[in-house]
C-alpha cells in the first residue's frame, strides 16, 4: 500500500436479465505453493459466508470485521492499495452497514473500490496524484452495497485513468499477479482484482470500459463480472469512455458476485 494513513477467458460478462460469471481457471497453485510465488496471497481466504455466519450468530460485529480487513490491506508493502479509510471514515460506514440488519444480503461483508470510484470522505485520483478531490458524495453503486450489508475499507490501485490492460501504467507502482510476482496482475482494475485474490476483501468494485475488469479476474483465478452497459449506475464514477463503461464487480465466488450484482442494479426503464 502506498499510504497507509490516507493510505478473459473465463472471466465472463453479464448477457442482460441476470448475472453469470464463472471463476477464471489457471493451472497455478491458488495456495501460492512452490513454483507459484505471488502477491501474498493466503493459503486459504476465509469464505464469504464465513464472515457472514459469524455476524449473524453474534460471534463478531460488522465493525470488528470491516476493522479486520482495513488492516489486513494497511500490512502489505505493495501498491495494491492507495488509500485505506481511517478510523472514523470506516466506522461510519461500519455503522449504515450494521443498521441494515444480519440479514442482509452482504451483511458483514467487507470490499474495496477501485480509485476512479468515489468514496465519501477518501480521495479520488483515479491514479494521478495531481487529479486528486475528497468527495462529498459516494458513488452510487458504492451506497448501494453498504445498503446491502458490505462495509468498504480502501481505494485500489489502477491503470492511470483507466487507460491500460496490464497493471503497470501507474505512477505508485504495479501490482503483481497472485500466482507469479514476475507476471503482471492485469488491469486496468489491477488492486482491486489483487486485493480480492489475495483475501483481503471479499468483494471488490472496479470498472471495464474494455476488459479492466475480465482481465484482471482471469490473472488472478477469481470472479470477474462485466454487467450490461447501464445496469449498475456510473453516477460517481470518473469515466473513460462514457458509452461503454461499466462497473464491474470481483469476488472469489459466483453467488457473491451474483448477490452484489443483484442489490446493485439500477433500476429497469
Amino acid at each position: 500500500m502506498t499510504d497507509a494513513t490516507t493510505a478473459p477467458d473465463h472471466a465472463t460478462t453479464d448477457p442482460g436479465p441476470g448475472p453469470t460469471a464463472a471463476p477464471a481457471e489457471t493451472g497455478a497453485d491458488p495456495s501460492g505453493a512452490p513454483g507459484a510465488p505471488g502477491a501474498g496471497r493466503t493459503s486459504a481466504p476465509a469464505a464469504p459466508g464465513a464472515v457472514q455466519t459469524a455476524v449473524r450468530a453474534g460471534r463478531t460485529t460488522v465493525a470488528a470485521a470491516a476493522r479486520a480487513a482495513r488492516d489486513r490491506a494497511a500490512t502489505h508493502e505493495d501498491p495494491t492499495f492507495l488509500h485505506v479509510l481511517d478510523d472514523a471514515t470506516l466506522d461510519g460506514f461500519a455503522a449504515r452497514a450494521a443498521a441494515a440488519g444480519p440479514h442482509a444480503p452482504l451483511a458483514g461483508l467487507t470490499f474495496a473500490v477501485k480509485d476512479n470510484i468515489d468514496v465519501a470522505g477518501a480521495p479520488t485520483t483515479a491514479a494521478c496524484p495531481s487529479f486528486a478531490f475528497v468527495p462529498e458524495r459516494s458513488a452510487t453503486v458504492v451506497d448501494a452495497l453498504v445498503a446491502a450489508g458490505a462495509t468498504p475499507v480502501g481505494k485500489t490501485n489502477l491503470d492511470q485513468f483507466a487507460t491500460g490492460l496490464v497493471g503497470t501504467r501507474s505512477p505508485h507502482g504495479a501490482p503483481r499477479s497472485v500466482f507469479d510476482a514476475s507476471r503482471v496482475s492485469g488491469g486496468s482494475s489491477s488492486g482491486s482484482a489483487v486485493a480480492v485474490a489475495r483475501g483481503d476483501v471479499d468483494v471488490a468494485l472496479g470498472t471495464d470500459t474494455a476488459g479492466s475488469g475480465r482481465v484482471p479476474a482471469a490473472f488472478n483465478g477469481i470472479v470477474g463480472l462485466k454487467p450490461t452497459v447501464g445496469r449498475l449506475s456510473t453516477a460517481g464514477v470518473v469515466p473513460a469512455c462514457r458509452s461503454l463503461d461499466c462497473v464491474s464487480v470481483f469476488t472469489r465466488d459466483v453467488d457473491t458476485a451474483a448477490t452484489s450484482w443483484s442489490v446493485s442494479l439500477c433500476p429497469v426503464q
